[in-house]
């Protein structure tokens, strides 16, 4: 049985704390579609919602189409501690093509300081 790189695609939600979107590529890793809550129409502290997470993923539904289809198997990581992280997984988990879902947040093992909080 042979892999052909059509055959698998790559899926990466990115949600960080002020933004949401996600990144469609191919076994290469060649981007072939991306969608931002920027580019969704939302500005600001809007971005960092669960609302516009939700709008993130209804447009890559309808941006990307044509190659879901066209695959067998879809690989999907989860970067990030945003608010939309869940919105956005909650979305895509209704494609009958993911395979893997795996969480690649990057975790410091007690690594740089954070910042000191916010005072207002």
């Amino acid at each position: 049985m042979c892999i052909l790189d059509s055959d698998i695609l790559f899926i990466y939600i990115r949600a960080p704390l002020n933004n949401t979107g996600i990144i469609l590529t191919n076994f290469r890793g060649n981007v072939l579609n991306w969608v931002t809550a920027g580019s969704c129409g939302f500005k600001g502290a809007r971005k960092a919602t669960p609302f516009a997470a939700q709008k993130v993923v209804d447009m890559f539904h309808t941006k990307t189409m044509d190659p879901r289809e066209k695959c067998r198997e879809i690989h999907l990581y989860i970067s990030g501690i945003g608010p939309g992280r869940e919105t956005a997984l909650r979305g895509l988990r209704k494609l009958e093509k993911i395979t893997v879902i795996r969480d690649i947040t990057p975790l410091p093992h007690n690594g740089c300081r954070p910042p000191k909080k916010r005072r207002t």
